[in-house]
């Protein structure tokens, strides 16, 4: 990897993020970024901002050990009433954040970080999409958290490509929803020399 000012490295272990940039033709490595989320303070800090901290943190935590390469780190939160949503840590939490969100619309906000250290490139921006829930059923929402696909998901859930049915709408990015919003990263990768 290292020498070439062209490598492309994904700073995440997120198969979903993977999909997306393979999908759309970029040619990249997979290094998973070694910080601690949890040690990051949300005070005074609005979500976007905590956001944007987490990704240009786990970018500039890989580009450390490869800063030839460009690094591309990424972070997703879920807002519900200017409230963090984060991942569930047990069944029953998932259970919580699913019967709250999925009570009325919230956002889905993941920024974007390009970091390469040889020629101090350092770039971090986001995106934001409101989702409009449908309302779930007990046995839904039962048959959500029995499945196990809340697991290390922000707000419990991953939309899927082609339509969800617990999804009513969204308004923005649906990639941005799915943890990579690839209108945002097409245009910060075109700014870079």
């Amino acid at each position: 990897m290292a020498g070439s000012r062209r490598r492309l490295i994904l700073a995440s272990a997120s198969p979903r993020r993977r999909q997306l940039l393979a999908d759309a033709g970029y040619e990249f490595d997979v290094v998973a970024c070694d910080i601690d989320e949890s040690s990051f303070s949300t005070e005074g800090l609005t979500l976007r901002q905590l956001a944007e901290r987490l990704a240009l943190a786990k970018a500039k935590n890989v580009a450390g050990r490869y800063p030839s390469c460009l690094v591309i780190g990424a972070d997703t939160v879920v807002d519900f009433d200017g409230r963090l949503i984060g991942k569930p840590a047990d069944a029953a939490e998932a259970e919580t954040i699913t019967r709250k969100l999925f009570s009325k619309p919230h956002k889905v906000i993941t920024a974007v970080a390009l970091v390469r250290e040889s020629d101090s490139v350092e770039i971090v921006d986001s995106d934001s999409t409101t989702v409009y829930p449908k309302k779930m059923t007990d046995e839904q929402i039962a048959a959500h958290i029995a499945g196990g696909t809340w697991r290390g998901k922000a707000g419990a859930y991953a939309i899927r490509e082609h339509g969800d049915e617990f999804v009513e709408r969204i308004e923005g990015s649906l990639t941005n929803v799915m943890g990579l919003p690839m209108e945002l990263l097409k245009r910060l990768m075109t700014s870079i020399p």
